[in-house]
C-alpha cells in the first residue's frame, strides 16, 4: 500500500498518477480544503506527528511514502524521514521544478530569521509578504516594530483565524485571487520590497519575480530547505510512475516506456559528457533527461564502447564520442522496442589546445542530424523539411536543450563552433517497413518521435473503465453538459467554448469514441459535446468508432468521396491526392471548399454517433490545430 502526503499541486498530480494503476492507495492532507478527484484513492485527514504517522503506516500496511507536501513543510519532511527509518520504508519525494537562482536581481535568504536581518539591513519600510499565512508569526519582529508589512493569504476562514490569533491587523491582509495578474496588488500597495519563498514553478515563483521586476520593486527570497538525503527525488508525474514501477513492479498492470526522442536525448547527453570527461571519472549508469513538460527523469545508457577520439572532417579536426540507449517501450507493443538508439556528438578541436574545457568563446549551437536507420522526409505536410531527417520537432528540441543543459552543468565555456549531434538507429530501415512511414513519405528508416517523452501503455478495458468513472464524477457535479475530448490539446480549445462548465465535465476519450458515447447513454446524460480534431474526424466519419492509428489509417478514397458529396471542385481533389496528414486540409483548401467539406464530414460523424445516444442531444465540434471550431 502507498501513502501520499499531499495538500499541494504535486499531491494532486501524484494522486492522478496512482489512479492510473486502478488500485487503492491513501491520500493524506492536514485539512479538508483541497479538492482531489479520486476513484481508487482513500482520503485521510488531520495533522500527523511522528507517532501518528507511524501508527497510520502500521495500520494500513504502508510500504511506500510519497512526500508531495510543500517544500517548506520542514517538520513534516523530518517526520517522514524518521518514520521511514523506523519502519524501513522507501520514500519518494515529489519535488517541484525550480528555475535557476537569479543572483543579480534577488537577495537570497537562508531562512526567515535571515530574511528579517537582511530586510532590516536594507532599511525596508514597506514590505509585501507573499509567503503565506504561516509566515505571519515568523515575521512578527518586523511587523511589530518599524516595518509596515502587508500579507497576502488564501481567502479561507482558517487563514483569517490564524492571522487573528497572532494579533495581525486585518486591514493589512490581502487575499489571493487565482489567475490575477501579480502586478495588480503591487500597483495598489507600492511596497518597497516583496518577500517570497523559493516555491518553484507550481508556486508561481517566476510570475512574482517578473511582476516585481516590472514594477521596480526589490525582491527578497527564502531558499528552499534541503530534503533528507534518503529520499528518492522525482519532479513530475512520469518520474513518479517510473520510480514506483522500479521498486513496486506489480503496482501498475502495464509498465510505461520511453519514446525514441527521449532515448536519443539521453544518448546525446551521455556522449557530450564523455567528450568533456577529461578526468576519466567513472561514467554514470543513468543520465538526466529533461522532458517537454520540464521534469527530469534518469535514463539508463549502455556502457561506453569507445572513448572520445579525434577525427578529421571537412578540413577540421573534431573531437567526437558515441553513446547508446536501448529503447525500452515498456509494455507498449512498439516495433522499435529493444533497438539501439545511438548518438554521435562532435565538436571542433585544436591540437595546439587539447583541453576540451578550454574550448570557448561567446556562444554554442547544437545541430541535430540523422544517420543510419533514421528516415528521410520526402513529402510535405509533416511539419519537417523535405530532404531532412525524420526527427520530429519535439524530440529535436529535447536533444538540443538537453545537450545545452549538460554543457551548462559541466561548466563548459560557450563557443561559436556548433556541436553536431547525429542520431542513428541500426536496423531502422528494415523496421520502418513495418510502420506507416512509407505511406507518410518517410524513406530509409524510422522516425524519432514523441511529444511527452514517455510511452504510457494501457489496456482497452482499463481505459474505458476509467472513462466511465470520470463521467460518473462529471455527472455528480450537476453539470448541464458533459464534454468529450481526445486529449489535453482539444480540451484546451473546447474549455474556451464552455467556460462555465466545471473541470470534471471534461472527459478524455483517447480513441474510444463509440465506447465513450455509449457510457454517456448508460448514465442517461442528456447533453453531450464531442470535441474532435480532423484526423480522428475523418476516421470517425468512415464509421470507425475506435480511431487508434493501429486500428485504422487515413483513407484518401474516402476523402475524395466526402469532397465530391460536399460539392468541392477539382482543386480540392488534387489537394487530397498530395496530402499525407488530414490536418493539412485546414491550410490547403479554399475557405469555401473547407466549409463545405467540414460540414459534410460532421454530417457523417453524426450519422454514426447519434444512434449511440438515442435519449440525448449530441453536439460535435470540429477543431483545427489553432483552435478554430466548426459545428
Amino acid at each position: 500500500m502507498i501513502l501520499i502526503l499531499g495538500g499541494t499541486t504535486e499531491g494532486r498530480i501524484a494522486a492522478r498518477t496512482l489512479e492510473e494503476s486502478g488500485k487503492p492507495f491513501y491520500y493524506s492532507t492536514k485539512g479538508d480544503e483541497q479538492e482531489v478527484t479520486m476513484h481508487h484513492g482513500i482520503r485521510l485527514q488531520g495533522a500527523m506527528d511522528e507517532l501518528d504517522l507511524e501508527h497510520c503506516c502500521r495500520e494500513h500496511n504502508i510500504q511506500l511514502l510519497v512526500d508531495a507536501a510543500h517544500p517548506f513543510a520542514i517538520q513534516l519532511h523530518q517526520t517522514v524521514e524518521k518514520v521511514a527509518h523506523t519502519l524501513n520504508l522507501l520514500v519518494i519525494r515529489f519535488e517541484r521544478i525550480y528555475p535557476p537562482r537569479d543572483e543579480e536581481h534577488i537577495t537570497w535568504c537562508d531562512d526567515f530569521e535571515d530574511a528579517i536581518r537582511q530586510i532590516r539591513k536594507e532599511d525596508i519600510f514597506t514590505l509585501l509578504a507573499l509567503t503565506g499565512v504561516q509566515s505571519i508569526a515568523k515575521l512578527k519582529p518586523l511587523w511589530q516594530e518599524s516595518t509596515c508589512c502587508y500579507f497576502r493569504i488564501l481567502n479561507r476562514e482558517s487563514s483569517r483565524r490564524l492571522a487573528e490569533r497572532e494579533g495581525f491587523p486585518e486591514k493589512y491582509l490581502h487575499y489571493y485571487h487565482a489567475g490575477e495578474d501579480e502586478r495588480i496588488l503591487l500597483q495598489r500597495l507600492h511596497p518597497e520590497a516583496i518577500l517570497i519563498k523559493e516555491s518553484g514553478l507550481s508556486g508561481g515563483f517566476n510570475e512574482k519575480v517578473e511582476a516585481a521586476l516590472q514594477e521596480g520593486i526589490r525582491i527578497f527570497a527564502i531558499r528552499r530547505p534541503p530534503m533528507p538525503g534518503s529520499f528518492m527525488i522525482v519532479n513530475g508525474e512520469h518520474g513518479l510512475r517510473r520510480m514506483i514501477e522500479k521498486h513496486f513492479p506489480d503496482f501498475y498492470p502495464l509498465r510505461s516506456g520511453l519514446t525514441t526522442g527521449t532515448c536519443a536525448a539521453a544518448a546525446a547527453v551521455a556522449a557530450t559528457w564523455d567528450i568533456f570527461n577529461v578526468q576519466r571519472q567513472p561514467r554514470p549508469a543513468e543520465f538526466p533527461v529533461i522532458l517537454p513538460n520540464g521534469e527530469t527523469i534518469y535514463v539508463p545508457v549502455e556502457e561506453q564502447e569507445l572513448y572520445p577520439h579525434p577525427s578529421y572532417v571537412n578540413d577540421d579536426w573534431m573531437l567526437e564520442a558515441d553513446a547508446t540507449v536501448i529503447k525500452d517501450a515498456g509494455d507498449d507493443p512498439d516495433v522499435t522496442n529493444g533497438m539501439q538508439i545511438k548518438a554521435n556528438v562532435a565538436v571542433p578541436f585544436r591540437f595546439d589546445d587539447p583541453t576540451p574545457a578550454e574550448l570557448g568563446a561567446d556562444d554554442y549551437t547544437v545541430i541535430v542530424c540523422g544517420g543510419e536507420g533514421v528516415g528521410i522526409v520526402t513529402l510535405s505536410g509533416l511539419g519537417l523539411e523535405v530532404g531532412g531527417p525524420a526527427i520530429n520537432v519535439t524530440p529535436r528540441k529535447m536533444i538540443e536543450n538537453n545537450v545545452k543543459a549538460c554543457l551548462q552543468r559541466l561548466g563548459i565555456s560557450k563557443q561559436p563552433n556548433p556541436f553536431a549531434v547525429t542520431i542513428s538507429v541500426p536496423g531502422g530501415e528494415e523496421i520502418a517497413r513495418r510502420t506507416f512511414n512509407p505511406r507518410l513519405g518517410i524513406e530509409g528508416g524510422i522516425s524519432i518521435i514523441g511529444t511527452s517523452g514517455i510511452v504510457k501503455p494501457f489496456s482497452s478495458e482499463a481505459f474505458v473503465d476509467s472513462i466511465r468513472k470520470s463521467m460518473e464524477v462529471g455527472r455528480a457535479t450537476g453539470s448541464p453538459r458533459i464534454v468529450l475530448n481526445s486529449g489535453a490539446k482539444s480540451e484546451k480549445y473546447v474549455r474556451g467554448y464552455y467556460p462555465e462548465l466545471p473541470a470534471q465535465a471534461f472527459i478524455h476519450y483517447g480513441n474510444f469514441i463509440g465506447d465513450t458515447i455509449k457510457i454517456a447513454a448508460d448514465l442517461e446524460i442528456k447533453a453531450v459535446t464531442l470535441g474532435i480534431m480532423i484526423g480522428k474526424a475523418v476516421k470517425l466519419a468512415e464509421g470507425n468508432l475506435d480511431t487508434h492509428s493501429k486500428q485504422v489509417t487515413m483513407n484518401k478514397d474516402f476523402l475524395r468521396e466526402v469532397a465530391l458529396s460536399a460539392g468541392c471542385g477539382g482543386e480540392t481533389l488534387a489537394v487530397i491526392e498530395k496530402i499525407t496528414l488530414a490536418r493539412e486540409l485546414w491550410t490547403l483548401l479554399s475557405a469555401e471548399d473547407l466549409q463545405a467539406f467540414c460540414s459534410r464530414l460532421l454530417e457523417l460523424c453524426h450519422q454514426y454517433c447519434d444512434p449511440l445516444l438515442p435519449e440525448g442531444e449530441l453536439t460535435i465540434l470540429l477543431i483545427s490545430e489553432e483552435g478554430k471550431i466548426i459545428t
